[in-house]
This record gives C-alpha cells, sequence and structure tokens, in this order.
C-alpha cells in the first residue's frame, strides 16, 4: 500500500520566504519548509500495481510552462480554522493541469476527488489556536506576495499514512525534470 499524490515542488527561495514567516501562534503544528508544495490530486491509499499504473498514466498530462505566484496568506475552517495557508494566485493552466489529474484518476478507477481545487500551500495545520494571535498573524502577512515562479514540471509524491503528511518523496517528476518510479 503508497498514499500518493500529484503536486508541485517551490522554488528553494520561496519555501525559504513562506519559512521565515512561520511562528508566534499557540496550537500551530509548522510545516517543515522541505515539504511546501501545491497539491494537484490528493490519490491516497492505493496498492502498488495502481500506483505504477497511475504513474505511466501521468506522462499523458502534458504540462505547458507557465508562470505562477503565491497571494495572500489565509485560513481554511472558517469559525473552527484547522490550517494556514498561502494561496495560489488564479492561473488557467493550473487548473487546466489539475483537471487532467482528475480525469486521469479517474479513468483508473479512482473516486472523484470530492472537495473543490483551491491550490495553496499549507504552512500549519492549526489545533484550538490562540484567534488574537492567527488574526494578527494573518493580517501581518495578507498582503504577501511571492515572486512568480516557472512551472515546467510537476511531481507524483509518497507519503507515509499519518495525520498531517510529511514527510514526502518524490517518486516521479513528469515536465522537464524526469526521476524513475520505483
Amino acid at each position: 500500500m503508497m498514499r500518493l499524490f500529484t503536486g508541485l515542488e517551490l522554488p528553494a527561495d520561496i519555501s525559504l520566504d513562506l519559512n521565515f514567516m512561520q511562528g508566534g501562534i499557540a496550537g500551530a503544528r509548522w510545516i517543515d519548509r522541505e515539504s511546501f508544495h501545491i497539491t494537484l490530486r490528493f490519490i491516497g491509499d492505493i496498492d502498488d500495481a495502481t500506483g505504477r499504473d497511475v504513474a505511466l498514466a501521468l506522462d499523458e498530462a502534458d504540462i505547458h510552462p507557465f508562470s505562477l505566484s503565491l497571494k495572500g496568506i489565509d485560513v481554511f475552517g472558517g469559525n473552527k480554522p484547522h490550517a494556514i495557508i498561502a494561496r495560489v494566485e488564479e492561473n488557467g493552466e493550473l487548473n487546466r493541469l489539475q483537471l487532467a489529474h482528475e480525469r486521469i484518476c479517474q479513468s483508473h478507477g479512482l473516486a472523484p476527488e470530492g472537495r473543490k481545487f483551491i491550490p495553496h500551500v499549507t504552512l500549519a495545520r492549526l489545533r484550538d489556536p490562540d484567534p488574537r494571535a492567527l488574526r494578527s498573524f494573518i493580517e501581518s502577512h495578507a498582503l504577501y506576495r511571492s515572486r512568480p515562479f516557472f512551472v515546467n514540471h510537476f511531481v507524483l509524491f509518497s507519503s507515509k499514512p499519518s495525520r498531517g503528511g510529511g514527510p514526502y518523496n518524490v517518486e516521479e517528476s513528469y515536465g522537464a525534470a524526469r526521476h524513475a518510479f520505483a
């Protein structure tokens, strides 16, 4: 059994910028900068044969290079926030790539993704955070904007089943940088 998902890696300087923001909120479990990514499609826990089939099929997801930026810091969870995130600026090529991943996964018998695609980078997972500290953090970083970065590949990540994910391993890279799926 393996747990897989597809995503985009972040440039090291942008990961470092996000990492420098972290801290100051009791109840936050900050994500290691090596684990920052933008999830395209959570595949889930699947058997090795299905994993190999999906890994091979992802070659069909043509990636047309595009530029992407992070824009703004926010929370998921509304009145019961459970994650601090960096939002991704709206991008048609990113949405097209995510839809291609969704089609490939469904064509291999995987259930449709039940959540709406909201591209983001998770910075922290929250458990009963101090509301004032959280509000202050969001307000002080609300205008954050990364430099634009070039996307010319996506990756297939694996993780060990755990709460909150990580550490993540790159199993395959598609596009400009190729690795071999083991």
